[in-house]
């Protein structure tokens, strides 16, 4: 028997959003929509870079509570969430209780360590959509230390 992986996700994994066909190629693994739900714990959400990229800051107890969806996933797709997440060089990933529909359920949940202090300044969100204004672009080559460099000498 495949072992599940409950996994909240709060960005561009979500249903209807750019990442989201990660999640339902066969060839990366399982994935599975289980349901919607809200952190139980607050944190800072942002968009950041030239990339438009939702960065969930390790900040627990700051910002706000996060809406977002659980899924559950087999250890190879776990695998690919952990490439995009960049973890564990950037992201960090731990299990959080998310309230959905009354219920708590434990899920691994990503969240960025390393970043600027900056990026505690930008307004928080409480959920993520793409949207026009400032639309997500896709990169997995340029180096995230040198994105918050260039993003904060611009604004």
């Amino acid at each position: 028997m495949t072992k599940l992986i409950k996994v909240f996700v709060y960005g561009t994994l979500k249903r209807g959003q750019p990442n989201h066909y990660l999640m339902t190629d066969k060839s990366n693994g399982y994935s599975k929509f289980i349901t919607i739900g809200e952190t139980i714990v607050s944190f800072p959400l942002v968009v950041a870079t030239r990339y438009n990229i939702p960065f969930l800051l390790n900040r627990p107890g700051m910002g706000n509570q996060i809406s977002g969806e659980i899924f559950e996933v087999d250890e190879k797709m776990f695998a690919v969430l952990d490439k995009l997440e960049d973890y564990p060089s950037w992201y960090d990933r731990e299990i959080q209780e998310i309230n959905a529909n009354g219920e708590k359920i434990p899920c691994w949940i990503y969240t960025l360590k390393i970043f600027p202090e900056k990026m505690l300044q930008l307004p928080y969100l409480r959920s993520y959509e793409n949207t026009k204004d400032k639309q997500y672009i896709e990169s997995y080559n340029d180096d995230l230390q040198q994105l918050f460099d260039e993003y904060f000498k611009r604004n």
